[in-house]
């Protein structure tokens, strides 16, 4: 067998292939060096070479952690809070006398706390690890001894050659040998990888395509050289969790293995975020320490001067302390280090201002926000059984905080579905209808529906044709061409090139069933470029490995025949090279190459000769990007022997280059030979907007959020596609930045690329300035505008010293539209948008190239379309449709947002109003560092009788229904001001739990203390006043909640009334153990409280007292300033929900939303 560089090698990425033993020890050195190549022993992986080369095992590992590291890694996961570790020092502090309480009862709900977040991790990662197991102990055929047998997929090593069946997934990345097809093709699905239902096509060497039997691989040895480990999918192996399709069989060689895979290659982390109620609640945990530290301070310099003052003159003034005879604790001879040792305690003692179970609370209400997202009917796209998904559950509230949406356009607003509707041959436009743009631009022009030269309504001439059953993907009529009448125009020898270039330039798959042609394509737009030529004559039915076969229309005869094409070549399309082309021999054994691509690469690549067309074709498609739709550009060209066979041995090289500048190679030399090509035409496919997006536009745009558009079509184009999706709307005014001018055209021409870049950054500057002042001078008149600007002049947009202009200009525009984006320009954008402003950001996109976008955004929302599940892979959210953005934010990203903010301020509120009770007892009694209740009262405080009621908040509460949510879409700024986690509404909170706590303190010392509290006449004793004191906290926090709710369910009501009962049960129960285990609390509510009047009375008096303030203060606020949400709930009340007109308000509540719209608009 003859190694090299056949013509086989032309679909392939491979760099070089020899079937000799050979010894690379002189290459040895440079292997793994950039641009060098991995060296592979195939069938032979015991060779004492492929042994020194100590690859890595195919055994995949996806988990966090090992049994080793499990404890340590997690434990550090859980320590990287700063309250954990403070309540870990406590914990630790507490075995010693400092302790105002017992060891047990602050190290048990450290404990549980802890360990309910690493067995969530650890179930977590179990279930991972299983995933693992199952995946690892696969089995597949493995060629050893001499013939297949089963292995582990853990097992396989380098060089293995594996024959693998029909929908069974690929162990590892192979390099292809041969198929059940005898020319070595074979279809590949790539859906786990990206997504992408349509099946790829792969080539064998035509060199090892006849490996077929086991006796054929016993003589069969070969050294390959390839590219090393990289996470390029789009290679020339079949990757590692791909699928075989429509193939028997394959046989290929073990390349790549485990982590050195494509597949783990691109399994990076996620960027990691954090929303900015998070960011915030880190600074108000620090002011609680803060706090913490200063109340602690206070109470040490107290204690250490009432201690200093017990001995004086040989005088006791505490006797009863016996100041004579104590520890370092109480020494008067040594004040300050007993102030200092005090100090300490009271850091332990005052801990409970923090909350111990907040993160815990914050992450099982999140998670249980997501499942609700998760099942959220009205977001369920049944036409492909998609539910919205919140692939992380830490953003939530970030949904109600958008203030700018950065939007892909194909596939995110449009459904990515192309039908072909006009074209252009030979200066000549074809196709009749009216495309939903062209519609909107009637409108928007207070005119009928009119039809130009290449328009007409579909069934404005209906006699003549045949409109039959709709096919996908084709949406053109016109009697013209149809039905084989194109034989009869001027021009039927360039219409016949026209289909012909459709029909074979391409990469498509023809699948046969029952009769019925079907295409698996690359594209939705290639598909709808076969499928135009199929019904207009041209039938692509069969492909191998060097050759195309077409059912053709004769246009001499007018009868069908079957012409089959030698595939030669195909120059791949890449977005940086925006075009494709075929190189064929035709049955005439004519060499031809077809080609396709964007007119702002093909016209430049046209023949003197070939421009007899430009013109009309150029102005069709300026029509065509008017009416919205994409067009490509369709040439061609005939060509010498002699220049082929020149050009193909330097392509030949490039292709087998192992070079760095691999791919430049290729694409200089695929840029020599597409040129002095002849214009045959274009052709202009619609895709349609989704359902329901211009109104999901537009209820954004009234709740004040900016929207962008970041696109790869041409201005015309996403300017119309913006009035069809109300991103522009009728009086809006347009700022256009582009580079279109005459000074910068007479220098393209001269080629001074110093001097062009010096005039277009100047001009940008100066449209940059000239758009600010339009702003300016339009500002009084509440005019809104829309920026324009095409991916040229963004390129200079970006740049460091015009950057932040940029950004002043476009932030002050309702609407934006980058046009002609590149992938590297929106991920760009995005991040300047969110640096720039300080905002929350939103991207939204649905193929591979919005990925850079979706993870610099704040928050990344993935279409499920077409294009792949790359998109989704990559974000944070994931929806079917993109008028489900409308309910994500406005319903769910509102409700979050509220539930969250009212969560973490009530957490600190009840904390805080607990904690400074231990403050006031302290001063109270000298600050002597008792604490006022049991060890187990302050331990369960957190975990028992308080946390549910609040879990409950975070998950069911509604200020307002979804149906209202969207009816009002102005209730949205509440989250994009941050109404509801302000730093006034966070202290205002804070100040109401100092206040509880005062009330509560005071009220119960002054109302019991000085009275008989038993029927004997006893006063009441530290252990009932700490009891009573405790009550009243646990009512009037659970009190509170109640208040703050605006929607209540059962659930609700059962856990803030099960937690008041549950802290009655709990002091039932302690209070009948043992004194040496209840203490303090031994019978106290049996014996002491419960048979006293005035413990209830205290209670009840005590907790109303409690409340008032927070009653009084929202009393004032929903009658005199209410907030938005206050406005629609009274609006609710008084029975006007249902009405539309803004006019049938009440005037007060009328003149409260205009305010807000005006403080909107000045924002």
């Amino acid at each position: 067998m003859v190694g090299g560089t056949g013509r086989g090698i032309r679909f392939s990425k491979l760099y070089s292939f020899s079937c000799v033993r050979s010894s690379f020890r002189e290459d040895r050195s440079q292997i793994g060096q950039k641009g060098y190549t991995r060296v592979v022993h195939c069938n032979d992986p015991d060779d004492p070479e492929a042994v020194q080369l100590n690859y890595r095992g195919n055994y995949v590992s996806t988990t966090k952690y090992t049994a080793v590291n499990f404890l340590p890694k997690s434990l550090f996961e859980q320590f990287r809070r700063v309250a954990n570790i403070y309540f870990l020092v406590v914990a630790c502090v507490s075995f010693s006398p400092l302790a105002p309480y017992s060891a047990l009862s602050v190290l048990a709900p450290l404990l549980v706390v802890i360990g309910a977040t690493m067995a969530k991790e650890a179930v977590e990662d179990w279930r991972r690890r299983k995933q693992d197991i199952e995946a690892n102990n696969r089995r597949v055929q493995v060629y050893r001894n001499n013939s297949f047998c089963k292995a582990k997929w853990k097992d396989l090593r380098v060089g293995d050659i594996v024959k693998v069946d029909k929908d069974e997934f690929f162990p590892a990345d192979l390099f292809l040998l041969s198929s059940s097809y005898e020319d070595g093709i074979c279809y590949v699905e790539t859906m786990n990888l990206d997504g992408e239902t349509n099946l790829k096509l792969k080539h064998a060497l035509e060199e090892t395509s006849s490996l077929q039997d086991e006796k054929s691989f016993q003589q069969f040895k070969a050294v390959i050289q390839c590219e090393d480990p990289n996470e390029d999918l789009y290679s020339f192996i079949l990757l590692r969790d791909s699928k075989l399709r429509n193939t028997d069989y394959i046989h290929g060689v073990v390349i790549f293995t485990g982590h050195d895979t494509k597949v783990m290659q691109n399994a990076t982390d996620p960027p990691s975020k954090r929303s900015k109620i998070e960011r915030r609640m880190d600074k108000i945990v620090y002011i609680l320490f803060s706090t913490l530290v200063l109340i602690s301070f206070i109470g040490s310099v107290f204690f250490g001067t009432e201690t200093r003052k017990d001995i004086s003159g040989g005088k006791y003034r505490r006797w009863y302390l016996r100041p004579d005879d104590t520890t370092v604790f109480y020494d008067p001879q040594r004040p300050v280090l007993a102030a200092f040792l005090h100090f300490l305690t009271g850091l332990m003692l005052y801990g409970y201002l923090i909350p111990i179970s907040l993160y815990v609370s914050i992450e099982i209400v999140k998670v249980l926000q997501s499942i609700f997202i998760n099942q959220d009917q009205d977001m369920y796209y049944e036409e492909t059984d998609k539910p919205a998904h919140a692939r992380t559950s830490n953003l939530n509230e970030e949904l109600g905080q958008i203030d700018t949406i950065l939007s892909d356009k194909t596939g995110t607003l449009t459904c990515n579905s192309m039908e072909f509707v006009k074209c252009s041959i030979a200066g000549t436009a074809y196709g009749r209808g009216m495309t939903e743009v062209e519609r909107a631009l009637a409108r928007r022009n207070d005119r009928p529906h009119e039809v130009g030269d290449a328009s007409s309504d579909l069934l404005g001439d209906g006699d003549e044709m045949d409109l039959g059953k709709p096919i996908k993907g084709f949406n053109f009529r016109d009697e013209r061409i149809m039905h084989g009448r194109w034989v009869n125009e001027p021009h039927a020898d360039a219409i016949q090139k026209f289909f012909r270039v459709l029909a074979i330039c391409h990469t498509a798959i023809p699948d046969i069933n029952e009769g019925e042609i079907s295409y698996e394509a690359e594209s939705p737009d290639e598909a709808a470029f076969v499928i135009a030529a199929r019904e207009l004559g041209f039938e692509f039915f069969s492909r191998k490995q060097t050759c195309i076969s077409l059912h053709e229309l004769d246009h001499e005869s007018g009868g069908k025949v079957d012409r089959t094409y030698k595939l030669l070549h195909v120059l791949e399309f890449k977005s940086s090279r925006k075009r494709m082309s075929v190189i064929v021999r035709n049955p005439e054994n004519q060499l031809l190459l077809l080609s396709k691509g964007a007119d702002s690469v093909m016209f430049e690549r046209l023949s003197k000769e070939g421009r007899m067309f430009e013109a009309q074709t150029r102005e069709h498609i300026r029509n065509y990007a008017e009416a919205g739709l994409r067009t490509l550009v369709l040439a061609y060209r005939d060509l010498d022997e002699e220049e082929y066979k020149a050009w193909e041995e330097e392509f030949s090289r490039a292709k087998t280059s192992v070079a760095a500048d691999h791919d430049a190679l290729v694409d200089a030399a695929c840029d020599k030979i597409e040129r002095d090509l002849i214009l045959l035409g274009a052709t202009a496919v619609e895709d349609k907007l989704q359902k329901g997006v211009p109104e999901c536009i537009d209820r954004l745009a009234q709740a004040g959020i900016k929207i962008w558009v970041l696109t790869g079509d041409k201005m015309e184009t996403a300017i119309n596609i913006g009035y069809a999706c109300s991103l522009l709307r009728q009086g809006m005014k347009q700022i256009v930045i582009t580079l279109d001018s005459q000074d910068i055209d007479v220098l393209r021409k001269q080629g001074d690329k110093e001097a062009i870049a010096k005039a277009s950054c100047e001009s940008i500057r100066k449209q940059i300035r000239e758009g600010k002042s339009q702003l300016i001078s339009a500002k009084e008149n509440s005019v809104s505008f829309a920026l324009i600007i095409d991916g040229e002049s963004l390129s200079f947009a970006l740049n460091k010293n015009l950057e932040k202009s940029f950004l002043e200009l476009a932030i002050d525009c309702a609407s934006v539209i980058c046009c002609r984006s590149s992938p590297k320009q929106k991920a760009l954008v995005t991040r300047l948008v969110k640096m720039g402003t300080g905002e929350t950001t939103l991207a939204i996109g649905d193929g591979a190239n919005d990925v850079g976008m979706l993870q610099e955004a704040d928050i990344g929302v993935g279409v499920s379309g077409v294009e792949g599940m790359q998109a989704v892979m990559s974000s944070d959210f994931a929806i079917a449709q993109f008028r489900f953005l409308e309910r994500l934010l406005l319903v769910h990203g509102h409700w979050c947002y509220r539930r969250i903010s009212m969560m973490i301020c009530y957490f600190f509120y009840k904390n805080i109003a607990f904690g400074f009770t231990l403050f006031w007892f302290e001063a109270y009694a000298s600050f002597s560092g008792q604490p006022a209740y049991n060890d187990w009262y302050m331990s369960f405080y957190n975990v028992f009788f308080t946390s549910l009621p609040v879990i409950a908040l975070g998950v069911f509460d509604q200020d307002v229904s979804a149906r209202l949510c969207l009816k009002y879409p102005l209730l949205y700024q509440e989250g994009v001001q941050n109404i509801l986690f302000s730093w006034p509404r966070i202290l205002g909170w804070m100040s109401n739990g100092v206040i509880s706590s005062i009330i509560i303190f005071f009220f119960t010392t002054k109302s019991i203390i000085p009275q008989a509290f038993r029927r004997d006449g006893q006063v009441t004793d530290f252990e009932v006043l700490g009891a009573t004191m405790y009550t009243s906290v646990v009512w009037a926090v659970n009190c509170q909640i109640a208040l703050s709710i605006n929607y209540f369910t059962w659930i609700q009501h059962f856990f803030i009334w099960g937690s008041i009962i549950f802290w009655y049960i709990f002091l039932v129960i302690y209070g009948s153990l043992s004194p040496t285990v209840s203490t303090t609390a031994y019978r106290v509510l049996v014996e002491a409280c419960a048979p006293s009047v005035l413990y209830w009375l205290a209670t009840l008096l005590g907790v109303i007292s409690t409340l008032l303030p927070y009653f009084s203060y929202r009393a004032f606020q929903t009658r005199f300033r209410p907030l938005y949400h206050d406005i629609i709930q009274q609006k609710r009340s008084e029975g006007l929900e249902t009405d539309d007109t803004p006019n049938e308000l009440p005037h007060r509540v009328r003149d409260k939303i205009q305010h807000l719209k005006m403080g909107l608009r000045r924002s």
